[in-house]
């Protein structure tokens, strides 16, 4: 016996790399190629080939979980009595098991293919319920990415909707910090006029809407209902930032008038996470319900006339509409929503009533021991926060404070802010009573004004009052996990969205305490290890990108996208070149670009591509030239949305810079380019990097999502700044200083496990299997776009607009059938109308790329047969497609056999995946607008 070679801890070619060695040597005989290498050197171009190998080693998976062990180690937990709205929260194990670290969902791409999104549509929906519930207001969102960006969101769909010509808009000066400067960064380059005041000093026919903090920042309770009617006799419109803990016990925004409320749920079960992911929420009056921004689930039929949930309204997302967008809102915070929405049904409206009772009166019992000590405490009447004003010995008693274990909040220079939370017991209220030198048995009582307290009955569905046994709980999440297609179950090919594996190891230390439990205020001393893992993942990032600076803040690509337009808009008024506001992007750039350019304050001007799909130079040059002085940016994606490198990259880079403006390249599909090219030397001046793709942060079933961005050095001064942060003097994006930090972790895992060596190699074999599919499906179907020696990037097109003039099966045909083979459908008409763009990564082994390519062959010899006519036109496998179980076991009177529709090529015939419901109806979900859950009828008369 002999040493081997074979290295079993190898985890980028063992475990993250799917094509074995042996399947990569068969895969590239079929491309034409003698080694993965000269595959490459025909496919990238060598004009923009970095020189120097990403130079760190690969850790093992037992070396990188000791290492975040000792990383997290460095942070340190107190008790968070912090607020400011976020507050610490017990998730349910249930939850926490069952949900969080499930990869039934966590894996899952967002349900734009309702008919296999059944279960976590269902769960958004129950979220929907909750939030439109407590508030009040009879339609909410399915999430946004954080409380502070939905007040901007609700800030702009208030200017959008108002009848008012007023330019103002009104911030109570009690809203919290972060919610006051995430929408003054929305609103500068918008052109509207911010007015933050006391509530007492509102003008309501100077504005068009106004935004109130409820409970304030400070803790104040104050019934707005005369404020709302001030407002509507204006014509302006009134939203409420609110908790939707203290709204099981304090009347609710609709009550009062409210337009729309927003806030976050991530006290409903979501660890606090050094500032996310946490699910935020949109809810509004009926009127409005087609301005809402982000995602809408609805309630339609399939073509069996069953009840169906689906993401209502879908013509308004950014890909679409483009410039014409009102918002790039492109993600959300699902897999956050979906915990928050069980944490509802765990507990039902009798157990949040306990939760929030329980935190109310322990926050009146602090204030009465306090007050009866004789300190001067406000407000008069609290929820759950309380400011104690404590003069020259604020330091003194917050570091009494910290000597118990204790965080408080420190306001101004004499005042001291304390938040309850569902944590707090007799215990820690006696040790933050010895921080003020207090003696004294605080009792916990109800202190709630007559005219503020709630009137109304919540969560009154049957769903919030089932059994709340673990047992039962348990099989209901199971039910819901087992209706839908993730990662777990199959490949999911989706162009543009790099579904890659999201490793195990990667996501065991987001739910390490030392991560979850950290406020994301707490003192920069609690948070070492964190600064320390997003430094290193910093410096690596810029290694692998060529920039010079990286901001973690973005919380989602489009964000992202945004942010980096604001730096490039900063740095032109440092400049004293505030004119430059022409942003060029091309027809072939990414969806979201235009939307985020628009939101930047800048005019978009469209730049043709060629007809090979590249960016038309001259057209570019043309354009460039006639914006002149005026240019402030040109948007690109590399490799192109087209899926191909492009030659003249640098050349639309010297073309943009010659005229004054920055380079943006949009970093949606780095996966084709770690290793192999740094967008910083390719002539890029800044790129958001999709984390939840390129660097494995699952997408869970549509958030969460971080797209930090990296800039050169020139920009680096411009980068997103936090109030509650040193740094950049510029305005946050976000709500937290580093966004969604309690998932960096996976990035960070993937990165120092991968290697540089394994890095590059994962980039080579997504670009491998990419020209694989393309090669096995070639003379099938047309493959649109192709760059040099007729070799494709890590994704492709595949033209199905042919079918439709031949045999009257449309891209959507296709995309339904594929369920029935156990797929999910490549993303449909993006960015060509009509078409599938298949992106497999690096992660999917031979035997399942086969299987799909199995699949879509299938496919393309029925669509033969309705061509031939040897299958009818109209009654076929694919215009009947999806085929559930029910088609199955009922009568069965179609012209083809239950075996061709039910088992066509690479379905399983032992785990086959069946779909929950037949095709869906997306007109009827449309004109029938149905955004809570539907009354217990409906679901008899779909069991009927």
């Amino acid at each position: 016996m002999s040493l081997t070679d074979y290295d079993t801890y190898d985890f980028a070619n063992r475990r993250h790399i799917g094509p074995s060695p042996a399947e990569m040597a068969e895969m590239l005989a079929v491309v034409g190629c003698d080694s993965l290498d000269a595959l490459i050197d025909e496919t990238v171009p060598q004009s923009i080939r970095q020189a120097d190998p990403l130079p760190w080693p690969q850790m093992t998976e037992h070396a990188i979980l000791a290492r975040m062990r000792d990383i997290a180690s460095r942070n340190t937990v107190t008790v968070s009595m912090i607020g400011q709205g976020y507050s610490d929260t017990v998730t349910p194990p249930a939850i926490q098991r069952n949900i969080l670290e499930n990869p039934a969902w966590y894996t899952a791409y967002t349900p734009y293919q309702p008919e296999i999104a059944q279960g976590r549509l269902e769960a958004l929906l129950n979220f929907q319920t909750m939030v439109s519930d407590l508030t009040g207001l009879p339609v909410s969102n399915a999430s946004l990415l954080d409380e502070s960006t939905a007040c901007a969101e609700a800030m702009v769909m208030a200017q959008r909707v108002a009848k008012s010509k007023a330019t103002g808009f009104f911030i109570d000066a009690r809203c919290h910090p972060q919610n006051i400067a995430v929408m003054r960064t929305r609103a500068e380059p918008l052109g509207i006029e911010v007015i933050v005041d006391e509530v007492a000093n509102l003008d309501p026919e100077a504005v068009f809407g106004a935004i109130f903090q409820y409970p304030d920042t400070f803790g104040g309770l104050t019934d707005l209902t005369p404020q709302m009617e001030a407002l509507h006799a204006a014509k302006a419109l009134g939203i409420v930032a609110t908790d939707l803990l203290a709204l099981c016990l304090l009347k609710e925004p609709g009550a009062m008038g409210a337009d729309i409320a927003v806030g976050s749920a991530q006290r409903f079960g979501v660890p606090l996470g050094y500032g996310g992911p946490h699910a935020a929420f949109l809810a509004c009056a009926d009127a409005y319900k087609r301005s809402i921004p982000g995602r809408l689930v609805g309630v339609s039929v399939d073509s069996h006339g069953n009840k169906a949930y689906r993401l209502s309204l879908q013509t308004r997302e950014q890909h679409i509409r483009r410039e014409k967008a009102t918002s790039n809102v492109c993600t959300a915070q699902a897999l956050l929503a979906v915990m928050a929405s069980f944490y509802a049904v765990f507990h039902g409206p009798k157990g949040l009533h306990h939760i929030a009772t329980h935190v109310h009166s322990h926050a009146v019992a602090l204030r009465d021991a306090l007050a009866g000590a004789g300190f001067d405490v406000n407000p008069a009447h609290v929820f759950d926060t309380l400011t104690v004003k404590v003069g020259a010995m604020q330091g003194v008693i917050w570091r009494s404070a910290r000597a118990e274990g204790i965080t408080l909040r420190k306001i101004g220079t004499d005042r001291i802010g304390i938040a309850c939370d569902e944590l707090t017991d007799g215990d820690i209220l006696a040790r933050l009573l010895r921080a003020f030198g207090v003696e004294a048995t605080p009792t916990p009582r109800i202190d709630i004004p007559e005219g503020l307290q709630r009137r109304s009955d919540y969560l009154t569905h049957p769903i919030f009052h089932m059994n709340r046994a673990e047992a039962e709980m348990m099989r209901y999440m199971r039910r819901l996990a087992d209706r839908d297609l993730a990662l777990d179950r199959a490949m999911i090919p989706l162009g543009s969205c790099t579904m890659k594996l999201n490793a195990a190891v990667e996501m065991m230390p987001v739910t390490f305490p030392e991560f979850g439990r950290l406020h994301p205020f707490a003192p920069a001393e609690d948070a070492q290890g964190y600064r320390e893992m997003i430094d290193e993942l910093a410096q690596r990032l810029c290694v692998i990108t060529g920039y010079d600076a990286m901001s973690m803040q973005p919380n989602s690509g489009a964000q992202g996208e945004y942010a980096g337009l604001l730096t490039i808009a900063a740095y032109h008024r440092a400049n004293g070149q505030a004119n430059r506001r022409i942003c060029l992007i091309p027809t072939s750039a990414h969806g979201t670009n235009p939307a985020s350019a628009q939101m930047a304050g800048m005019k978009v001007v469209v730049v043709k591509s060629a007809d090979n799909g590249d960016v038309d130079l001259e057209d570019l040059a043309a354009k460039a030239e006639a914006a002149g002085d005026d240019l402030a940016a040109c948007m690109i994606t590399y490799p192109s949305t087209h899926g191909v490198f492009e030659d003249t990259v640098r050349k639309v880079c010297e073309i943009t810079h010659k005229h004054g403006g920055q380079v943006y390249l949009d970093g949606a599909n780095l996966n084709a380019l770690v290793g192999l090219a740094k967008p910083g030397e390719i002539g890029a001046d800044v790129s958001h990097l999709n984390l939840h793709k390129t660097f494995c942060i699952p997408h869970g079933g549509g958030g969460p999502g971080m797209g930090p961005i990296g800039v050169k050095a020139h920009l680096a001064p411009y980068l997103p700044g936090h109030p509650e942060a040193e740094g950049s003097s510029e305005g946050p994006v976000s709500a937290a200083p580093y966004g969604s930090a309690s998932i960096l972790p996976i990035s960070y895992a993937y990165v120092m496990m991968m290697g540089g060596a394994g890095l590059t190699q994962a980039t080579k074999v997504a670009i491998l299997s990419a020209n694989y599919i393309a090669k096995r499906l070639e003379g099938a179907y047309d493959i649109l776009f192709t760059g040099r020696n007729g070799r494709i990037a890590h994704e492709c097109i595949l033209d199905t607009r042919p079918f439709d003039e031949t045999a009257h099966v449309t891209v959507d045909d296709v995309a339904k059938r594929l369920i029935d083979n156990g797929f999910h459908a490549p993303t449909m008409s993006w960015p060509v109308a009509g078409t599938l763009m298949v992106e497999p990564t690096e992660s999917e082994p031979k035997p399942e790329l086969d299987r799909f390519i199995d699949a879509m062959l299938a496919i393309r010899e029925e669509v033969r047969a309705i061509e031939r006519g040897d299958m009818d036109a109209v009654n076929n496998p694919l215009k009947n497609a999806p085929h559930t179980m029910e088609d199955l076991v009922r009568d069965w009177d179609r012209p083809y056999s239950r075996e061709a529709g039910c088992f066509p090529p690479g379905a399983f015939r032992v785990d086959k995946y069946w779909p929950p419901v037949n095709r869906v109806d997306n007109v009827a979900g449309d004109r029938n607008l149905i955004c809570t859950c539907p009354p217990l009828d409906t679901y008899l008369e779909a069991a009927e």
